[in-house]
């Protein structure tokens, strides 16, 4: 009989807004007991999923399953960042972008089951100043809703939706000189972000032609545009039809250097970080697997 697997679940108890109580008990319905010999670990705060990732490669661990949006993703991923040891998805954030992309199923039932079948994809890291992100990262306004957002006592897109109206209001472009594979832009953006998958998280595609698999990330400039302009610019989101915006500007790329005219918050997989001064950002390609 084929020894079992030991599977290790970290679960971000505040993600996405939603209580995870009885998460365990889905686990062992649904889970191939056959199959997996599953534990389970809560995070505490920032970092922790990044160091159970850790603890998991220490004690030999077969797969680790990210329990949490893409924040939660973003720590785990970055612990087993050119292992051999998968990592699971079972989406419970606020946009759960990059396994909507995936194809991994939303409903928490469906995703458990999904983990006994065990195929896995080698997906790509963008890497910002050396900080790994698997989604989106991003300047500019987006970030500023991201900075907002985590300060805001109401979670998944409701919240989300509250930061961006409060930001809109107030935003100012910004100037920007880039290096892109060794071509240099200068622009004023309203947003850059650069992305590895298409979307931020509840089918809004920023870069409706990204791909996890093809070592590329994808410069999407969004240009100052007019506040009239805003529902179709929405539109184009939900479309997946960005790219055919006059507003947006999307230059795909390996290496990426972005000078700011000042510094300002950035977001990596939707988690506001601070980054003083000049941005480099490169690809690794297929440097991850995923269970999906």
């Amino acid at each position: 009989m084929e020894e079992q697997k030991k599977i290790l679940f970290v679960i971000n108890p505040i993600s996405g807004g939603k209580k995870k109580t009885a998460f365990n008990k889905k686990v062992l319905e649904v889970l191939d007991m056959g199959k997996f010999k599953p534990t389970f670990q809560h995070t505490s705060g920032p970092n922790h999923a990044y160091e159970l990732g850790q603890m998991a490669i220490k004690e030999g661990y077969d797969a680790v399953v990210a329990v949490g949006g893409d924040g939660t993703i973003n720590e785990l991923g970055s612990a087993l960042l050119g292992t051999n040891i998968p990592m699971g998805i079972i989406p419970e954030g606020s946009g759960n972008g990059l396994a909507l992309y995936l194809g991994i199923p939303m409903n928490e039932t469906s995703a458990i089951n999904r983990l006994n079948r065990f195929e896995t994809v080698d997906v790509d890291c963008g890497l910002i100043n050396d900080k790994p992100f698997f989604n989106i990262a991003g300047m500019g306004f987006d970030a500023s809703v991201s900075d907002r957002f985590a300060n805001d006592s109401v979670r998944g897109p409701i919240g989300y939706l509250r930061s961006a109206i409060n930001v809109i209001s107030n935003y100012k472009p910004c100037r920007y000189e880039l290096v892109i594979d060794g071509v240099s832009y200068e622009r004023e953006a309203f947003m850059i972000s650069v992305a590895n998958s298409p979307q931020y998280g509840n089918n809004a595609y920023i870069a409706p032609n990204a791909s996890v698999t093809d070592g590329v990330l994808d410069v999407c400039i969004v240009h100052k545009f007019p506040m009239y302009t805003l529902p179709m610019m929405v539109f184009h989101l939900f479309n997946r039809s960005a790219d055919q915006s006059e507003y947006v500007e999307i230059i795909p790329g390996r290496d990426i250097k972005i000078k700011r005219k000042e510094d300002g918050p950035l977001h990596v997989d939707g988690e506001p970080i601070t980054m003083v001064g000049d941005l480099n950002i490169c690809v690794k390609p297929r440097s991850l697997k995923i269970i999906c």
